[in-house]
């Protein structure tokens, strides 16, 4: 299988390189990290420590990580940690967040590059975020009788569909895991069905509740808040993990209903880097002072024009950000993206919207929705018209908004859950890793 697989991925590189090359040349994308995705040529671990690999996709997961990190290195303060990712704006944050760890990228799954990152790291345990089914990646692991753990785990409609058509290899895979920690019932139902063995299948729920702050004074908000200029009379909307053209609808209700509301301050934030500068090339289309994150040293405390907006064009600050907001529109919705975390800004009690479009996040926004917690807006015109009405009505925006917050505080204790499983796994298991790796 490993060498099949392997001409499998040399065959989709060959046909996809045109793609890659336009976007390393022309865009800037993938030019890093090759010697760790395409050789395996990650940091090389000395001593002989405990040491728990953890493997984060990108930003959303690597931020999941962190009461999760907290809890494990203080009750483990002797282990080494490593900390993987796929994309370069993943491993950004994640070098931001824990600086004290190993962070670099995830190989690709060549059999050569998942042999050479294995035997580098030299782990005693390895957990995936939510739902990575590398085939060479886990049976190599297997092979080394290295103990898997999926934490956090998630199937959607989509992938189990997908997974489906070829059930005898997930099914393979999912029995090389010692531990699988799904987020609910239907999740947990969708693994059994792809071949889960039940006995290593535990319930957990979402740690993406336990990783969102709470308290809007916390430092890194208020800073934000002085940076920005936001006096308390006023009333923040926030457009947050934006993809176009919903920039566009939001500053569309924005121009719309300042005239109405002239205490209203706009934020936008889009999702990927990539699109800061055409974002900054749109606002100043319009004729706007912008106040960019990037920017400087801008405080409150200097002159601010009436028609300023603000650009968050900053990595890894948006759960802060969301802090600031009463109206928060939560983006990826209105374009088929499958939306983006709701959690952050509902967390902080802010009048949550979103579009249609949220099947990534399927049933936390059916939680929300079913307690009236959050609203759907289906248009830009949509869009407006409930901002709108959540202006006129500041008793409705707040009661949106707490029932929010309540419904986040009542689902935390995933990432505790969690840990106790991985540090069983975990401990059972080190001890005797180099032996299995010498056999």
């Amino acid at each position: 299988m490993p060498w099949i697989l392997n001409f499998a991925y040399v065959a989709l590189l060959l046909a996809v390189s045109p793609v890659l090359l336009y976007r390393r040349w022309v865009l800037g994308k993938y030019r890093d990290g090759w010697g760790e995705k395409l050789w395996g040529q990650l940091p090389e671990r000395s001593g002989s420590k405990p040491c728990l690999w953890l493997h984060a996709v990108s930003v959303g997961e690597v931020l999941q990580l962190r009461p999760m990190m907290k809890l494990l290195a203080a009750q483990r303060p002797d282990w080494d940690f490593v900390i993987t990712t796929t994309t370069r704006t993943g491993l950004d944050v994640a070098k931001k967040e824990y600086p004290q760890h190993t962070v670099c990228y995830f190989p690709l799954d060549f059999s050569w590059a998942t042999r050479r990152a294995i035997s580098r790291i030299k782990p005693s345990a390895i957990v995936l975020v939510e739902l990575e089914l590398w085939p060479n990646f886990v049976l190599t692991a297997n092979r080394l009788r290295i103990p898997l753990a999926l934490i956090n785990g998630r199937v959607s409609e989509k992938s189990f569909r997908g997974y489906r058509r070829i059930r005898l290899l997930i099914a393979r895979l999912l029995r090389g895991f010692d531990l699988l920690a799904a987020q609910n019932d239907e999740y947990a139902d969708r693994l059994l069905s792809l071949g889960a063995p039940c006995n290593r299948l535990h319930i957990t729920g979402s740690i993406k509740f336990d990783g969102v702050r709470s308290e809007r004074s916390n430092p890194k908000t208020s800073e934000l808040r002085e940076f920005f200029g936001v006096h308390p009379e006023e009333k923040v909307f926030i457009a947050g993990s934006t993809q176009s053209p919903e920039e566009v609808f939001a500053l569309d209700t924005w121009q719309t209903l300042r005239c109405e509301f002239p205490n209203l301050r706009l934020v936008l934030v889009p999702r990927h880097k990539e699109r800061f500068e055409e974002v900054t090339t749109l606002i100043e289309s319009r004729g706007l002072n912008l106040r960019r994150r990037s920017g400087g040293d801008a405080t409150g405390k200097s002159a601010r024009p009436t028609d300023e907006v603000l650009l968050l064009d900053t990595l890894g600050e948006l759960g802060a950000c969301w802090g600031l907001a009463d109206i928060a529109f939560v983006g990826g919705s209105l374009t088929q993206r499958g939306g983006q975390n709701m959690l952050e800004p509902a967390a902080y009690g802010a009048a949550v919207l979103f579009g249609p479009n949220t099947w990534n996040f399927r049933d936390i926004v059916e939680q929300l929705l079913t307690r009236d917690a959050a609203r759907v807006v289906h248009s830009e015109k949509e869009l407006t018209t409930t901002v709108r009405e959540l202006l006129k009505s500041p008793a409705t925006a707040r009661e949106l908004g707490e029932r929010a917050k309540t419904f986040v505080a009542n689902q935390q204790g995933a990432a505790a859950r969690t840990v106790e499983l991985l540090l069983s796994l975990s401990f059972n298991h080190s001890s005797s890793m180099s032996e299995r790796r010498a056999a």
